[in-house]
C-alpha cells in the first residue's frame, strides 16, 4: 500500500514529539507500506518567523515573507529525517522545489497547479521513506510560495491524489472530528465518519481540524481522508463521499467562528443596482462575504449588513469608502464583537424541525440571534461573541445529550 501521512506543527513541536511521530512513521513503513510524509513547521515556528520579520520590516513584500516562512517546514523534514536515520531507516527529505510542486504566484495564498511525480516515484522505488515540506510550493519562475493557513493539509491531499495513494491520514492533536470542540463541550462525541460536504462546512464555519481547501481537493479527486491523533493510538474519523452507516445522523457537528466581523452599509439608496454596487466593491477588495441581510429602512433608503473574516473587515470598509459617492450611502460601521455558530448535518435535508430546535436552544439561554443563514446542510446564526461557547453547549445538549 501507498500511504500519505501528514503531521501538524503541534505533533512535531519538540524533540520528544518528533521521536513519537518517527515511531508512527516507522511502524507504518515496517508493515511493508510505501510512505510519503508531509510535515508542518514545528509548534509556533511560523508565528516566530512572522515576529522576526516584523522586527526588521513591518510591511515586507509577500515574496520575501514566503521565502522566510518556507524555512519552517524545511527544518521539520530535516530533523525528522535525522531521527529516522538514527533508527536505521532509509529516508530522504524533499522541499517543494525538489518534487516540482508548482503553484500560481499568489504569495501567501498560492494554489497548486501541478506536481511532478518523477522524483517522488524514484525515491519510493528505492524503498525510502519520503518526507515532504508542507505548506510550500514554487512558481514557474522558481520563487517560493506558501499555500495559506493549514496549507500542509492541502499538500498531503494533493500528493495522495497524484500518487493514487491507498490512504491519506491527517494526524493532529485530537483523536478525530467531534460533534463540537471537546475542549469546550465535555459531552462532545467523536464521529466515525463524515461526508466531504459536512466536513467542508465544518471547516469553513470554524472547526480547525482540516483546512477547507484540502477537503475541497479530497472531494474533487476522491481521496478518502482519516483524521486521527498523533498522541493517542486509536482509530480516527474518516472523511468520505458516502457514509457506511444506513442511518444518517440529523446533525453531524456544531462549529463556531469568533474571527468574524459584521459590516453595515448605512442608508443605501433603495433602488435597483445598489446591492450590486456594494457587493462589487467588496469583491474588488478580495474580501470573502458569508451572510447578507438588507434591512428595509425609511425615505427610500436601506441598510445592508454582511459578515466577513475579521482580518478583512477594514479592507472591505476602505474599498467601500473609496466608492462612497458612486454607490451612495451615509457611512460604514464594523462590529467585531460577534461570533458565528453553525449547525451542520446532511440529515437536515430529510428532517423537519431542526431550525426550531436550534432556535429553542438559544432561547433557553436567552441568546439573541442577530443574523441567520441556511442551506440544505447548514444553519448559521450570528450572535454576541461573549455568548458563543454557551450557544454551542446549549445546541449540543439539545441534539446529543438528551
Amino acid at each position: 500500500m501507498l500511504i500519505v501521512q501528514k503531521f501538524g506543527g503541534s505533533s512535531v513541536a519538540d524533540a520528544k514529539r518528533i521521536r513519537n511521530v518517527a515511531g508512527i512513521i516507522a511502524e507504518t513503513f515496517l508493515e511493508g507500506n510505501d510512505v510519503v510524509v508531509v510535515l508542518s513547521a514545528q509548534g509556533d515556528t511560523t508565528d516566530d518567523l512572522l515576529a522576526k520579520a516584523a522586527e526588521i520590516n513591518p510591511a515586507p513584500s509577500k515574496r520575501e515573507l514566503d521565502m522566510l516562512l518556507t524555512t519552517g517546514e524545511q527544518q521539520s523534514i530535516a530533523l525528522m529525517a535525522m531521527c529516522l536515520e538514527g533508527m536505521g531507516l532509509p529516508v530522504v527529505s524533499l522541499t517543494a522545489w525538489q518534487i516540482g510542486l508548482r503553484t500560481d504566484a499568489d504569495y501567501g495564498a498560492a494554489r497548486i497547479r501541478r506536481i511532478a511525480t518523477e522524483r517522488l516515484k524514484r525515491e519510493l522505488d528505492k524503498k525510502r521513506i519520503v518526507l515532504v515540506a508542507g505548506f510550500q510550493g514554487i512558481t514557474r519562475f522558481d520563487d517560493y510560495t506558501t499555500l495559506g493557513r493549514g496549507g500542509s493539509d492541502t499538500t498531503a491531499v494533493a500528493l495522495a491524489a497524484v500518487l493514487h495513494a491507498d490512504r491519506c491520514q491527517i494526524f493532529t492533536d485530537v483523536e478525530g472530528v467531534y460533534t463540537a470542540d471537546p475542549r469546550k463541550v465535555p459531552g462532545a462525541r467523536k464521529l466515525e465518519e463524515v461526508t466531504y460536504d459536512e466536513m467542508l462546512e465544518l471547516a469553513s464555519m470554524g472547526a480547525q481540524v482540516l483546512m477547507n481547501r484540502s477537503v475541497q481537493m479530497a472531494k474533487r479527486y476522491g481521496v478518502e481522508l482519516e483524521v486521527l491523533s498523533s498522541l493517542v493510538r486509536a482509530p480516527g474519523t474518516k472523511v468520505k463521499e458516502v457514509p457506511s452507516s444506513m442511518e444518517e445522523m440529523k446533525i453531524t457537528g456544531i462549529a463556531k467562528d469568533e474571527h468574524t466581523a459584521r459590516l453595515t452599509v448605512v442608508r443605501v439608496a433603495d433602488k435597483p443596482g445598489s446591492a450590486f454596487k456594494v457587493m462589487n466593491a467588496v469583491s474588488k477588495a478580495g474580501v470573502t462575504v458569508d451572510m447578507i441581510i438588507q434591512a428595509t429602512g425609511r425615505d427610500g433608503e436601506n441598510d445592508i449588513s454582511f459578515v466577513v473574516p475579521e482580518d478583512q473587515a477594514e479592507q472591505a470598509r476602505d474599498m467601500l469608502m473609496e466608492r462612497k459617492k458612486a454607490i451612495g450611502f451615509d457611512h460604514v460601521s464594523i462590529d467585531k464583537d460577534i461570533a458565528k455558530v453553525s449547525v451542520i448535518g446532511a440529515g437536515m435535508m430529510s428532517s423537519a424541525g431542526i431550525s426550531s430546535l436550534v432556535f429553542e436552544a438559544l432561547n433557553d439561554e436567552h441568546i439573541n440571534i442577530q443574523m441567520i443563514s441556511t442551506s440544505e446542510i447548514k444553519i448559521s446564526c450570528v450572535i454576541d461573541a461573549a455568548s458563543a461557547d454557551r450557544a454551542v453547549a446549549a445546541i449540543h445538549r439539545k441534539f446529543f445529550e438528551q
